[in-house]
């Protein structure tokens, strides 16, 4: 007996031992352990006494969203669903059709097949809606009906959609999906070589290794690193990437945090490809992350010339912790630092308004740091480029637009609407921008804006008042003026949506591999890169 006694207070004490030397609890134990108590307490009476049934999970489930969300929108709970994405984001391998889909509550929709993979092969298109996949109904499946489209390499899965109207069925063989990091790289011209880099999986180095060598070894003398719309992903990733141009031993990131051991400072551990090609790296507000360490530390250490507008201003990096039962929870557990010192993130999380929404650095609250030969950058704002074109904004109602499958719908529509023999002469014009118009009018598109549930709350007001006979015709006014406004609004940001609809209408014929083709010919950004890389005086002058 009194070994059993003595076994168990070792365990204790080895336990008590690892919960108080664990950093997390070391210098506030008594709080968390006293509030780990009372939500436990709080959780159990809810359940227990509540006047209807509760479903634990779904409580729990809003619990720790709830919790999580007040930190930062990049410190989430996982489940094992999640983790599966995040192991397919960061691998870009999974077995399935080889298409982007969208799931709605009756029906499936393909956003994008992906070239020569099975959907495809198997003539599915974009915009087509799956009703049926086997014998299930997509609108009596409960579960996500997306994974029902997932199976084993070879197996065969039957699908019932409908296209322009009509009912089709085909069979799909499933296969395995590589997703690339590096979708496209191709020579500009007879010395510009030309690298989109999408994502940074665990392939981003390879790929871009493999792009930049390749591209050499066609002759080019100067490199375009694409990086619009890239979102970001592994660190490890973005410093081999930088190492690629430049020497090893180079500090790239530094990584602080109240926690030691995340205290981190990176340098370059391999041999360059080339330290000399002159460079462009393009970038956009949704370059985040991962990107803006790849642009920012190559503007530091005037490796690169960076051309775009400001990049999304991320400067946190987040840790993936195994929890129980195959979930995750995703930490925010450090900010990271480029090569001059700065940090780039562009919202405090910390630090809210009075609604409780994050706070946007202010541009008199920079500070400013200095580059290798001494130029002057800045942090707080994401990177902000050399060259600067306007960021093409996305205004209340084009987010309402583009959230209400609008553009997609009308590209849809256009393609089988339109026979084009060379995509790459498309040009939208002001009569496509009337059409779209139109469409959006004759598809009921309504958007009531902050303004307007304002308006309408106060008139409700005043009529619980008995003041409404007085101002109802001044309400009915601002009403009208405020609908007046919406189509101008519309109006004024029909050069950013004329390029969303070019950019659905294009991969609708060539598919995404076909858009970078097209870019390469019409894009202004591509063009100023071009420009600058062909001149050798102008390229010096913006590192100087």
């Amino acid at each position: 007996m009194k070994k059993v006694l003595k076994n168990k207070f070792v365990l204790l004490t080895m336990a008590a031992t690892i919960f108080f030397s664990t950093t997390a609890f070391k210098n506030d134990f008594f709080e968390i352990a006293k509030q780990i108590e009372i939500f436990t307490t709080l959780f159990k009476e809810l359940n227990m006494n509540y006047v209807d049934e509760t479903n634990p999970g779904d409580l729990m489930d809003t619990a720790i969203k709830s919790m999580l969300a007040d930190l930062d929108p990049y410190t989430n709970f996982m489940n094992e669903q999640d983790v599966e994405a995040a192991r397919i984001n960061n691998t870009g391998d999974y077995t399935g059709i080889g298409a982007k889909v969208k799931t709605f509550k009756d029906k499936l929709v393909i956003v994008e097949p992906y070239k020569d993979y099975p959907a495809d092969k198997a003539g599915l298109k974009a915009g087509d809606e799956i009703l049926k996949v086997g014998n299930i109904n997509i609108e009596d499946y409960k579960e996500n009906s997306g994974d029902l489209l997932k199976g084993t390499s070879g197996s065969k899965v039957e699908v019932t959609y409908k296209r322009q109207g009509k009912i089709a069925i085909a069979t799909i063989e499933r296969a395995e999906v590589e997703i690339k990091a590096v979708p496209h790289f191709s020579m500009i011209n007879d010395k510009t070589g030309y690298i989109v880099l999408n994502k940074f999986n665990n392939k981003a180095y390879k790929e871009t290794n493999y792009a930049l060598r390749d591209l050499k070894a066609q002759g080019a003398e100067h490199i375009i690193l694409d990086l619009r719309g890239n979102p970001g992903g592994l660190l490890n990733e973005a410093i081999k990437i930088v190492n690629l141009f430049v020497p090893k031993g180079q500090l790239v990131v530094t990584t602080k945090s109240k926690v030691k051991k995340y205290n981190k400072t990176y340098y370059t551990q391999g041999e360059p490809i080339d330290t000399e090609i002159p460079l462009v790296v393009l970038i956009d507000g949704n370059s985040a992350s991962a990107s803006e360490i790849v642009s920012g530390s190559l503007q530091d250490l005037d490796r690169a010339v960076i051309v775009g507008s400001r990049s999304f201003g991320k400067g946190l990096v987040q840790r993936p912790k195994p929890l129980t039962y195959g979930t995750q929870v995703k930490i925010t557990i450090s900010r990271y630092y480029t090569p001059s010192g700065r940090c780039i993130q562009s919202l405090d999380y910390w630090n809210r308004d009075e609604k409780g929404e994050a706070v946007r650095v202010k541009q008199e609250n920079y500070n400013e740091f200095k580059t290798k030969n001494g130029r002057k950058v800045f942090d707080g704002g994401g990177v902000y480029p050399d060259v600067v074109f306007e960021a093409s904004k996305n205004t209340t109602i084009t987010n309402a637009i583009l959230n209400d499958d609008l553009i997609f719908n009308f590209a849809t529509s256009y393609y089988y609407n339109h026979k084009i023999k060379n995509i790459n002469t498309l040009k939208m014009n002001d009569s496509d921008f009337s059409s779209f118009k139109k469409y959006l009018k004759d598809n009921n598109f309504s958007f009531k804006t902050k303004t307007e549930t304002a308006l309408y709350k106060a008139f409700e007001t005043a009529t619980k008042e008995e003041l409404n006979d007085n101002i109802e015709n001044d309400f009915n006014t601002l009403i009208s003026n405020l609908n007046n406004s919406k189509v101008d609004v519309i109006a004024e940001n029909k050069t950013f949506l004329l390029e969303l609809l070019t950019e659905e209408i294009v991969k609708r014929y060539v598919y995404r591999e076909g858009l970078y083709e097209y870019y390469k010919i019409h894009d202004q950004k591509i063009k100023k890169a071009t420009e600058i890389l062909d001149n050798p005086s102008t390229y010096s002058s913006y590192l100087k």
